[in-house]
């Protein structure tokens, strides 16, 4: 029987490779963006069910849940950089409006749809959130919430693990082939990324798909309350 897969965020760079994976193991995959086109034509490519839902929004999240009745992978990989437009207003309100949208988009996204579908996991389900290595570095806004997100997955583990789930982050260094910089990586910034590994080369997509595919599978089982670093040893635990 195939396994059913949710993945938010999974219609570009990180979250869409990760639905490729499962789609190409027959699995029945749900993938989730905000903008109606772009889910509808991604979900066609991948052969998934795709639904539109802000994560951070909890009614679209509770309504997305009442579509699944069991879920064996949960995949968290909504989120990104604050887009905050700078106005006239103070300065404490911009920085303020910077850091809900950074915790919204990339902790409470992972919060509001775990907890919505928490009842349906099955006994040996997986629940995987995408961090970032700006958790371990001087990430700012983003960095904090990711650092968030690792503290709240070990609790998640602790709470679900009786019931057979296993809740990890894969903590992802720099990735090429994602919108995350938004056209704005210079060549030099860029270099210095590459450098700062030990095998002198990006990420790919298709790195943390890969990961992603082993924590859900059965040689994992015994893995939980982890973050798992993929950065190609530009952060080590050591």
């Amino acid at each position: 029987m195939p396994r059913t897969v949710l993945i938010t965020g999974g219609t570009s760079g990180i979250g869409r490779a990760v639905a490729a994976r499962f789609a190409a193991d027959q699995a029945e995959v749900f993938i989730t963006g905000r903008t109606p086109d772009t889910v509808e034509q991604t979900a066609a490519e991948l052969g998934a069910h795709g639904v539109v839902c802000d994560a951070s929004d909890s009614g679209q999240v509770s309504a997305l849940a009442a579509r699944i009745d069991e879920l064996d992978v949960l995949v968290n990989a909504a989120g990104g950089l604050p887009q905050v437009t700078p106005g006239d207003g103070p300065a404490l309100d911009a920085l303020l409006d910077e850091w809900q949208a950074s915790l919204g988009q990339n902790l409470l996204t992972a919060v509001l749809t775990t907890a919505s579908v928490q009842d349906k996991l099955t006994g040996d389900s997986s629940v995987i959130s995408i961090g970032s290595i700006g958790a371990e570095r001087r990430g700012g806004s983003y960095g904090a919430a990711k650092a968030a997100l690792g503290a709240w997955n070990a609790a998640l583990s602790a709470e679900l693990a009786p019931r057979g789930a296993t809740c990890n982050v894969i903590s992802a260094g720099y990735i090429a082939g994602t919108n995350f910089f938004g056209g704005g990586l210079s060549d030099e910034r860029y270099r210095a990324l590459v450098e700062e590994t030990h095998n002198k080369r990006p990420g790919t997509v298709d790195d943390i798909a890969r990961t992603a595919c082993f924590l859900a599978s059965p040689g994992a089982r015994h893995i939980t309350g982890q973050t798992i670093h993929v950065n190609g040893g530009a952060f080590t635990t050591r």
